[in-house]
């Protein structure tokens, strides 16, 4: 049953996969933008989350900072700072201005055209792999107190200054810090493990992922014109637009484990619940009624260790009934049964008063009896 419940639930992921898959090259091909290229790119991705970096740029969205600034015409200023840093950013925005569309000075022009960019490098689809990767690699859950709840989340004081690798999280730490954070007790978010570090997180340094993000894009540090504009886009990019997104796709799936894995201690806990002995340690003798086919007999230790098995005949059409007392009696007295098991089968009532008898015959072996559902038994014996 786990084997086709896990190819059930694999199955309904490929079928949802290549769903989407053709809904998206559909979307892409409508807005006249597929390239054979792009295509080749949608066709071999193998998880959901590829899929949508790859569609991100195309997807249909609400009216964004970028796209008032493109309708403006500032897109052209936005590339060609990011091609030619040596070019001075308020000389350029300059010949930009747009009173009517709301872009009146150098600054507002400039701002247009980073809000541009941000976008670019947000919806580039290999970037936002490896920063995924990265920030899977190295972020830290951290939690703190929320400030004046000190005395009433008490319950939650082991978490008040707590850090720990969102790759070494265990289920019951993680369910812990979110039940904290929705009661309002904890403010849990993700950071790198950089930035727990003083010296690497010092004022105006980059941070990996800024550095990655830079690094896809060319910018560098060269004291040019353009440079330290570039750089702030930069760091905007991450701190704005792809931190945030990460975050929350990231804390989704840390909880989304969590309950996984609490789902499956629940599931060991019950099973060996259930196949606890629910009498106790007792030696006991399970008998599985039947009329043509005899009595099936078998004994188990307190642990369930199998000790002995035997078949008898005290119905129809033998109607051995002493030689299955007999038996009985001295396979209890062998293994010191204390507990009997009928099963309420084909002939238990026949087979309940049997073992009246054997009770009564053997006095000295004192014998409890119960009638026990056969409910599953059968389907699971021949399973």
């Amino acid at each position: 049953d786990t084997q086709l419940r896990n190819l059930e639930e694999r199955l309904t992921y490929l079928r949802d996969l290549e769903e989407r898959r053709t809904a998206i090259i559909s979307s892409i091909d409508e807005q006249g933008k597929l390239t054979p290229e792009l295509r080749a790119e949608v066709m071999d991705a193998e998880t959901k989350q590829r899929l949508e970096d790859l569609y991100l740029p195309y997807k249909q969205k609400r009216r964004t900072k970028a796209q008032i600034a493109r309708e403006a015409g500032i897109e052209p200023l936005a590339l060609s700072l990011l091609a030619e840093p040596n070019l001075t950013p308020e000389d350029e925005a300059a010949k930009f201005l747009n009173v009517d569309a709301g872009f009146a000075d150098a600054k507002a022009v400039l701002d247009g055209a980073r809000q541009i960019l941000m976008e670019k490098f947000a919806e580039d689809a290999e970037l936002l792999g490896q920063l995924r990767e990265y920030l899977s690699e190295h972020g830290m859950v951290r939690s703190t107190v929320v400030e004046g709840k000190e005395s009433e989340g008490a319950k939650f004081r082991d978490w008040f200054d707590f850090a720990e690798a969102i790759t070494n999280m265990p289920s019951h730490r993680a369910l812990a810090l979110l039940r904290g954070r929705n009661e309002g007790m904890l403010q849990v978010s993700l950071v790198l493990d950089s930035e727990l570090d003083a010296e690497a997180a010092k004022p105006g340094t980059q941070n990996p992922c800024e550095q990655r993000i830079a690094a896809r894009f060319g910018i560098k540090n060269q004291s040019r014109a353009a440079d330290k504009w570039l750089a702030d886009t930069v760091r905007w990019t991450w701190k704005v637009k792809v931190y945030t997104h990460l975050e929350l796709e990231l804390m989704n799936e840390l909880r989304e484990r969590a309950e996984e894995e609490a789902i499956r201690v629940f599931g060991r806990n019950l099973k060996d619940l259930l196949l606890a002995a629910p009498a106790g340690q007792h030696v006991t003798m399970g008998i599985d009624p039947g009329i043509r086919t005899g009595c099936k007999l078998a004994i188990v230790d307190a642990t369930g260790k199998m000790l002995d098995h035997a078949t008898i005949y005290p119905h129809e059409p033998r109607c051995d009934w002493d030689g299955s007392i007999a038996t009985i009696g001295r396979l209890a007295a062998k293994h010191a049964v204390s507990l009997v098991a009928i099963g309420n089968g084909t002939a238990s009532r026949e087979t309940d008063k049997l073992v009246q008898d054997v009770m009564k015959r053997y006095p000295e072996a004192r014998l409890t009896k119960i009638v026990v559902s056969e409910a599953g038994a059968s389907v699971y014996s021949a399973s």
